[in-house]
């Protein structure tokens, strides 16, 4: 009988599980790894479902934002009247737009607190509230919610009694200074730039409201409130420009306890004016919602690092016999002008243009046509043709005796059109100088294609022609105090301020050292002083970076930048509202080889602020943002 030789091979168990449990340890770890690189940090709670998760899942719609139809605001208006349904429908329109659900509740609603259970509550027109309502919209405000509200929030009690502005100055931190009368159909709003409201609007952009509704005009007072416009118009107004400013407030932003809120001195189908007046109010709204729901935004700082405004000096040279003391002086400051030379001097001046244009910049001074009709209202500048052949001598005559190519013109009379810009462009200029009126106090790029880009650099502020000849102002510390005026106006708007002086004024012997005390003060204010050429260049890069912000986790911000251009942005500052109170923040690339940033945070504002250099054309860097979030 023959007997098997193979042994039987035994499983030890307790080895197979051990190996089972290291598999699925190596697994949770490899799980928690790719979360970590995804979300950032994290704890545990944040995995596991919680109520919002399960009502989310079976709720058909969870309203977050409750608008207030308020029937005491109702029974004070004519019996006929639509306003606050008209008010109501444009609130709902632009919510719509941006697919924000929202619930329609009552003041009784309010009274009752049943407006907590939303994270925002609007209150469109809302005059006459009663004091409960008062007393909840507090207490909601002080527990972290968000109020967006436009007009004279409670001014009036809920019989329709006037009550005055009590709640303006306890929730919103302002003090009331006036109604815009209706006198005017219209009023021109300017807003700030590069705040997290106005994020990605041209500094300075004047949004046009009719005033039919009397807008409201206020003072900010409290410094958890930020002033985001102003009403004041130094054109058309008597009165210093900083206090009127001040004093002219129609948007602000703050918070109140631990919530936030956001007010408009105006209601929303006040909006009037051409298309880009809507274009720009619905970011303005849709940013102001993003502030309010805590949905971090990103911009590019409206100037290179950290400059707030930028300064473009622009001297007019038709005569020559004050220039030596203006040179001198640009000198002391390391400033290059942009001259604007009148070709009618060019043969008689030629070593002069040779030596200005070693020092700065020299733009042709053109007479491009300007032709006013019998009623003076039409101006007609020549034709494609004319302006074409003027601009292009104009160029080969200083490029003659310049040491360097004139890439910008100004025209004679600061009037320009579409012909004027496609001649501008075949012409082979870059930028143009215009008194024309202006729809921001930032440069606009009117054509951009891959070879040819045009520039509109429009005047920003009050020349001598205005301030010496009109005003009739002789002494220097006067004409010093009303270029000042400007510069602050500038600097609060975040735009570009121009200053046009003209050889046979401000060139003066008597007049010159104001030339001195202004470039002193647009230094001391850290601004960026630059040719015009310098601005047209950046405004053209800065219009092709491509930003997109996410919040992948109550931890994490992710931050996607990219250049459409053709050419290499070597350095620009990128800002991105955190808001959150966050400790702790990092920054990182997501994909391995990106380039660093530089970045620090400003707890205060909430903000990042970073700083990319050498961005390629058709490069796009992905940064995560990492924090850890402050319970306050």
């Amino acid at each position: 009988m023959e007997v098997s030789s193979r042994k039987t091979l035994k499983i030890n168990q307790p080895i197979l599980l051990l190996l089972g449990l290291f598999f699925v340890l190596g697994a949770i770890l490899t799980y928690i790894f790719v979360l970590k690189g995804v979300f950032g940090d994290f704890g545990l709670s944040s995995l596991m479902p919680n109520k919002n998760v399960v009502e989310n899942l079976f709720k058909k719609s969870n309203a977050k934002v409750a608008i207030l139809y308020s029937n005491y605001t109702k029974n004070m208006l004519p019996e006929e009247s639509t306003w606050l349904e008209d008010n109501l429908s444009t609130w709902k329109k632009y919510l719509s737009n941006i697919k924000y659900s929202y619930d329609l509740i009552t003041d009784e609603s309010i009274e009752k607190g049943e407006h907590f259970a939303y994270e925002i509550l609007i209150l469109p027109g809302s005059k006459s509230l009663s004091e409960r309502e008062i007393s909840q919209i507090k207490k909601f405000l002080d527990s972290g919610g968000s109020v967006f509200a436009s007009s004279g929030t409670a001014s009036y009690s809920n019989d329709g009694k006037w009550r005055g502005w009590e709640f303006f100055s306890e929730v919103y931190g302002l003090k009331f200074v006036k109604e815009i009368q209706s006198d005017e159909n219209r009023r021109i709003h300017t807003l700030r730039g590069s705040l997290p409201l106005t994020a990605n609007i041209p500094a300075g952009f004047p949004l046009k409201i009719a005033t039919w509704d009397l807008p409201l005009s206020v003072e900010v007072l409290d410094p958890r409130t930020t002033q985001v416009s102003y009403w004041f118009n130094y054109k058309l107004e008597d009165g210093l420009v900083r206090e009127e400013i001040k004093k002219s407030a129609g948007i602000v932003y703050g918070t109140y306890g631990k919530g936030r809120f956001v007010w408009f001195g105006f209601e929303l189908n006040s909006i009037i004016g051409s298309q880009d007046d809507y274009v720009y109010f619905e970011k303005l709204f849709n940013n102001s919602l993003k502030w309010l729901s805590y949905i971090p935004v990103a911009f590019v700082k409206e100037w290179p690092g950290d400059y707030d405004a930028a300064a473009l000096i622009a001297p007019v040279v038709s005569e020559t016999n004050n220039l030596n003391s203006l040179t001198s002086v640009f000198n002391k400051y390391k400033v290059k002008p942009t001259y604007l030379f009148n070709s009618l001097y060019i043969e008689d001046n030629k070593d002069l243009l040779k030596r200005l244009s070693r020092t700065g910049e020299i733009a042709a001074l053109v007479d491009i046509g300007y032709l006013s009709s019998v009623d003076d209202t039409v101006n007609t500048l020549n034709s494609y043709q004319e302006q074409k052949d003027k601009l292009k001598y104009n160029k080969k005559l200083l490029e003659k005796y310049s040491v360097s190519n004139i890439r910008g013109a100004i025209p004679y009379f600061g009037l320009y059109d579409q012909n004027s810009i496609r001649a501008l462009k075949d012409a082979g200029f870059d930028y143009i100088i215009t008194d024309s009126l202006s729809d921001r106090s930032v440069p606009k790029v009117i054509w951009d294609e891959e070879k040819n880009k045009v520039t509109a650099i429009t005047k920003t502020a009050r020349d001598d022609y205005e301030v010496i000849r009109d005003y009739g102002l002789t002494q220097p510390e006067f004409q010093f105090y009303t270029y000042q005026e400007d510069i602050d106006r500038v600097l609060f708007e975040g735009g570009l301020y121009v200053f046009k002086p003209h050889s046979e004024l401000q060139f003066k012997d008597e007049y010159v050292s104001v030339v001195d005390n202004v470039l002193n003060d647009l230094k001391v204010k850290k601004f960026w002083i630059a040719t015009a050429k310098e601005i047209s260049d950046w405004a053209v890069k800065k219009n092709r970076v491509e930003l997109r912000v996410e919040k992948r986790s109550d931890n994490r911000v992710v931050l996607i930048i990219s250049n459409s251009g053709t050419e290499t942005l070597e350095n620009f500052k990128i800002q991105v509202d955190l808001y959150d109170d966050a400790e702790d923040v990092r920054l990182s690339s997501e994909i391995i080889g990106t380039k660093t940033a530089v970045f620090n945070y400003n707890r205060a504002s909430r903000i990042v602020n970073v700083y990319v250099t050498d961005l390629k054309p058709g490069e796009s860097r992905i940064y995560n943002i990492d924090y850890r979030k402050v319970n306050t």
